[in-house]
């Protein structure tokens, strides 16, 4: 899969073809010696906490962008949980109220942010 210079070409794929080994899950060129870890290492399916199986080279950045029991942080109260229950927890949380110290209302939780641009 590399340019190589023709008067090199013969002794090359012959050096290939008796070395190197093409991985039928990712088609990278791979030495034969290396294959089995190679294949263990990258490719063997793992579970996820999520119970997900997945293969063990992706595994990180399925824990870090898709898998539901990823940690995420409520932007209200910042206790962290799982990302599948954020957005009930949001909800709720959201919800709560607490007394402007400018008007003395009860002011929503998510609505303390843009509160001071109507707030008397």
């Amino acid at each position: 899969k590399k340019d190589i210079p023709v008067a090199n070409f013969i002794v090359h794929e012959i050096h290939c073809r008796r070395n190197i080994e093409v991985c039928c899950f990712c088609s990278e060129s791979i030495p034969k010696s290396e294959m089995k870890n190679h294949i263990e290492s990258e490719h063997v399916q793992v579970t996820c906490k999520c119970q997900m199986k997945i293969e063990k080279s992706l595994l990180k950045d399925h824990e870090a962008s898709a898998c539901p029991l990823r940690p995420a942080v409520c932007p209200y109260c910042d206790i962290q949980l799982p990302s599948n229950k954020l957005q009930d927890h949001e909800i709720y949380c959201g919800a709560r109220t607490e007394m402007c110290g400018g008007c003395g209302h009860n002011i929503m939780v998510k609505d303390l942010k843009e509160h001071p641009r109507v707030c008397g």
